[in-house]
């Protein structure tokens, strides 16, 4: 079920979905940690202008240019509940998916739609909404609302050419992810008793949320591709998403370093490296023997201070090997889209999260044409060579 060709991405993070910590100037004046705050510390007028301010400037037509001239194929492309414009106080913005449809069919670079937020959060994380609130799975109204807007997606754009598909929520997040973080310590909640009541989302549920949504999915589009995001729990999908019950389907996984640095501790660059190809590789190689497997979220950010204190070339060097690696892991997978393509900070410590400043300073590939992943794919094998012979 292993896809030939590999699909190249780039998350467009932050555009209609925010995160206070990508562009922290939006949350100035307020002391909103998260869009749902945000829009109620702002008084009408000011929600319309500052939000339209962005939207209109952050991503535009040039920014397809630039992503198709660097060899990629297609932008996830987060987007809110309130998409359509009908959830107060929330201004929509399915003007601007318009506009990012008819830029993509210009420079060739197609959109996997992304239900990013639902009402009262799918995992309490800030890029779920509202910090610290996980009960969307308990409300069935909220369920309702969401299984409408992926049918009104749908309805919309299944005959657009440049839908690469739709992406049916973002990390509903597992027990195990739940407890790892600390989500209620983590991403402390503005109001304790509107968290009350929050936990992770139960398996049982999210297989009837799939179930439910693929049928109001395929009731509007029979052929588009849907992708379910594996809830951080992609071993337990293996004899649940298989064909006939389920066609053109996609098990979104999202691969971050941070997860072995908060279970592990520190480590020194052999490490990492040696995790990314056990770990990172041996799931996709594995999981794809399953169904077909995308890593819709990474970055190279080693999340380790060892590697945080280098400095110059050798700073340089060991990013590009984390990349390189990267890049050789997702081979076998359909495709894999990195977070993000760019922030509005002045923070050489994210720069990693940049896919624009991680491409300019060399962190990455200049671009990602077949000839350029071959050479990452050298370069990691010959990094693991390295890793292997110093450990012997």
């Amino acid at each position: 079920m292993q896809s030939k060709h590999l699909d190249k991405g780039v998350n467009l993070g932050n555009w209609l979905v925010l995160e206070k910590w990508m562009s922290p100037e939006l949350f100035d004046g307020t002391s909103a940690e998260d869009e749902y705050h945000l829009w109620r510390a702002l008084d009408e007028t000011a929600r319309r202008e500052r939000f339209k301010v962005h939207r209109d400037a952050y991503i535009t037509d040039r920014d397809f240019a630039y992503l198709a001239s660097k060899g990629i194929d297609f932008v996830r492309l987060p987007v809110p509940f309130f998409v359509f414009g009908d959830y107060a106080p929330y201004v929509g913005c399915i003007d601007y998916l318009d506009k990012a449809f008819r830029w993509g069919e210009r420079h060739h670079v197609k959109i996997l739609i992304d239900l990013h937020t639902v009402p009262d959060s799918q995992n309490g994380f800030d890029n779920g909404g509202i910090c610290g609130v996980c009960k969307f799975h308990k409300n069935p109204e909220h369920v309702e609302f969401a299984l409408s807007v992926l049918e009104r997606l749908a309805a919309r754009y299944r005959r657009n050419p440049s839908l690469w598909g739709i992406e049916v929520l973002n990390e509903p997040v597992s027990p195990e992810v739940w407890n790892l973080i600390n989500v209620p310590k983590h991403f402390r909640a503005e109001d304790p008793a509107q968290a009350e009541g929050s936990e992770p989302v139960p398996t049982e549920f999210l297989k009837r949320f799939y179930m439910d949504a693929y049928d109001r999915i395929r009731a509007q589009a029979d052929d588009v591709k849907v992708v379910f995001h594996d809830g951080f729990r992609i071993k337990e999908w293996v004899g649940f998403i298989k064909e006939p019950d389920f066609k053109n389907v996609v098990v979104d996984t999202h691969m971050y370093l941070v997860n072995r640095a908060l279970s592990a501790g520190d480590a020194d660059l052999d490490v990492i490296l040696a995790y990314i190809a056990s770990q990172f590789g041996g799931t996709v190689k594995e999981m794809s023997q399953h169904f077909p497997v995308m890593v819709g979220e990474w970055c190279i950010d080693p999340y380790s201070k060892k590697a945080a204190a280098l400095v110059g070339d050798a700073k340089l060097d060991a990013l590009q090997r984390v990349a390189a690696a990267h890049l050789n892991a997702w081979e076998g997978a359909a495709a894999w889209c990195y977070w993000s393509y760019k922030l509005h900070v002045d923070d050489p410590a994210r720069d990693m999260w940049d896919l624009l400043k991680a491409i300019e300073l060399g962190f990455m590939p200049a671009g990602l044409s077949e000839p350029q992943a071959k050479a990452a794919k050298k370069q990691a094998t010959t990094t693991s060579g390295r890793a292997k012979t110093k450990r012997q």
